[in-house]
């Protein structure tokens, strides 16, 4: 059965040396499975309103910033490189931290999950991460928390964290299935010529 609310909005985080597929698949998920732009409203965030530079040298100019987005309905935090400035990052932290508390869903892809970790929000909390950095993640994360290692995605509830890359891709899907249900996933994953990876884990 489809939730009955209207429209979401998406904001997607990005930052310095973002990942280019882990903001730009999960916002081609969510515009593609929107019904026309009906049901979410998909928007890049940064710190500050100019430019932002992501690995590999594209220039993205971000929609809004932390101080004049919209409130989200879904929170997209993404990796790369730059997550491990962001983490450090006292005023990107604090804003997660606020905003996260009205959002209805969180998801963090790849190492966006080392950004999450450092909110107050994911105690206690199964988590996943690029393959690459589980380490980093197993540092910095509240000991109460618990790695997933060989999943796609893991749904905690609010907060859903994807592996590596394409994963963010996968978990996207998942998140049209859980408001929208299988049908609008599936249509959405064959109008991307996507193969969906459903291996994820249920934790609530």
């Amino acid at each position: 059965m489809e939730n009955v609310k209207t429209s979401r909005n998406v904001a997607i985080l990005i930052y310095e040396n973002v990942e280019i597929l882990d903001f730009t698949g999960p916002y081609e998920v969510f515009i593609t499975g929107s019904n026309r732009g009906k049901d979410f409203n998909v928007y890049t965030v940064a710190e500050k309103e100019h430019p932002v530079i992501t690995l590999g040298k594209l220039s993205i100019n971000p929609k809004y910033s932390i101080e004049n987005c919209p409130p989200p309905d879904i929170l997209i935090i993404p990796g790369g490189w730059g997550s491990r400035k962001e983490m450090k990052n006292e005023t990107i932290i604090n804003w997660i931290n606020t905003i996260s508390t009205e959002t209805e869903i969180v998801l963090s892809v790849c190492t966006g999950a080392l950004i999450l970790a450092k909110t107050n929000h994911i105690d206690g909390l199964k988590l996943t991460t690029n393959r690459l950095a589980f380490n980093e993640l197993r540092e910095v994360a509240p000991k109460s928390s618990e790695l997933l290692e060989e999943v796609r995605y893991v749904d905690n509830g609010k907060f859903i964290f994807s592996a590596g890359v394409s994963a963010g891709i996968d978990a996207s899907l998942y998140v049209i299935e859980r408001l929208f249900g299988e049908e609008r996933a599936l249509k959405t994953a064959t109008i991307m010529e996507y193969e969906w990876n459903k291996n994820h884990f249920y934790s609530y």
